[in-house]
């Protein structure tokens, strides 16, 4: 499942910029596709733009019913009815998604034999001080078995003793569900630090849920600026 919204507050129809002669939002479905990871690949969006591009190019599409906030309502949505136990969710604005990655968090439920946890993310490392104290860059902190303790988007943790070596990883948008996680995450109401910082993953740990973070050494670029999308055109090539 692909959420894609037409309104972006930073990079506003960012879905449908152009990179390298097809829209982001084509480039990032295509990509999910050639995974060859899935029998079926939606994007599921608000806006008849992007739901009748994708259906140009013979991709499949939902078209949302009622307004989202946040991609996590969205997916939900489209799945309700949906008899699946695995939802993956890849943000429309990551035309760089790779089946390597898509891999490793789809292997944490194979190997989740207990069926202990709800979610699974992508954790980078990241070193460019710019990108450490940038807000639209989401860090995350995790426990010594790799799962959550919190996402922000300011540096995390803080290098207190400057001497020290601190790692920081970037969280990126590529989650995988338990049907029953989604569907819980979107009838709970948001709480002040979901509210606070703006991340929509910070809701699960506010109720309790399990998030299983994997390190992938893809960077990738995601789509929020001007300046990322010339990036994004560079690397293309």
């Amino acid at each position: 499942m692909i959420p894609a919204r037409y309104a972006a507050s930073r990079f506003p129809a960012k879905l449908m910029q152009d990179l390298a002669g097809k829209p982001v939002i084509l480039r990032t479905y295509q990509a999910a596709v050639h995974t060859k990871l899935f029998d079926e690949v939606y994007v599921v969006t608000d806006s008849q733009v992007i739901y009748d591009t994708i259906l140009r190019e013979g991709g499949l599409a939902i078209m949302s019913v009622k307004e989202h906030d946040c991609g996590s309502d969205r997916i939900a949505e489209a799945v309700m009815q949906m008899d699946v136990d695995i939802i993956v969710n890849v943000q429309g604005d990551e035309p760089f998604t790779d089946r390597e990655s898509l891999e490793g968090v789809m292997q944490v439920f194979e190997d989740d034999v207990h069926k202990e946890i709800d979610l699974a993310s992508l954790m980078v490392k990241i070193t460019d001080e710019e990108e450490i104290i940038n807000p639209n860059t989401v860090k995350v902190i995790v426990d010594n078995r790799d799962f959550a303790l919190y996402f922000s988007r300011s540096p995390i943790p803080y290098p207190r003793a400057k001497n020290k070596d601190t790692v920081y990883y970037k969280h990126k948008g590529i989650y995988a569900f338990r049907k029953s996680a989604l569907m819980d995450f979107q009838r709970l109401p948001m709480l002040q630090l979901e509210a606070t910082e703006k991340i929509e993953a910070i809701r699960y740990l506010e109720y309790g849920k399990k998030i299983k973070m994997v390190e992938t050494n893809v960077q990738g670029i995601e789509i929020d600026t001007p300046e990322d999308l010339k990036k994004a055109q560079k690397a293309w090539k």
